[in-house]
């Protein structure tokens, strides 16, 4: 679930046409574009890349990028974007990916998780909502009931101290 090197076509390739299916071109062609700055940027400690394959064809995909608080030294990664091929959903493949993923990044020491998206489907995987008093946001969030987050240790999720800061590609409005 994890052997992405070399593969950053077929990963921008499957989240573009994810998203064109469920939201429409425009949306698919945002979204590939930013998995594609996101798998083009040079800080690798600032990202987890995970993905599904099924007959050597990946089929899911999930990213989790560094978020910075200022004034706190906890490390906190934001999963997003997340894309399962339509022939696949509604067959555990996203939540197979989201666990791994979340163990993977327990395992290097990733204190908080956390997601902006559907509150039903994370909570399957442990994402529990929470306010952004608690856990500021890089931006003002479009649809604040969607602001999830878990903790990875055993350290506290909230609140995080300090200003929010993301990756460079999620550093738009429009992302949340």
């Amino acid at each position: 679930m994890t052997g992405h090197a070399g593969r950053a076509a077929e990963i921008i390739d499957l989240f573009t046409a994810t998203f064109t299916a469920s939201a429409g071109a425009e949306e698919g062609a945002q979204i590939g574009e930013l998995v594609r700055n996101l798998l083009a940027g040079r800080a690798e400690q600032d990202r987890f890349v995970f993905i599904a394959e099924q007959d050597g064809r990946i089929i899911g995909a999930i990213i989790f990028s560094r978020l910075t608080y200022e004034q706190d030294e906890r490390t906190v990664f934001v999963l997003g974007p997340v894309a399962v091929i339509p022939d696949q959903q509604g067959k555990a493949v996203g939540q197979r990916l989201l666990t791994h993923g979340l163990a993977t990044l327990a395992s290097a020491g990733v204190d908080i998780a956390v997601t902006y998206g559907d509150p039903s489907y994370y909570r399957k995987v442990g994402f529990m909502p929470i306010s952004e008093a608690d856990a500021p946001a890089p931006f003002p969030l479009n649809q604040p009931q969607g602001w999830l987050a878990q903790p990875l240790t055993g350290r506290s999720i909230t609140p995080l101290k300090g200003p929010c800061h993301c990756v460079e590609p999620l550093n738009d409005p429009v992302f949340w």
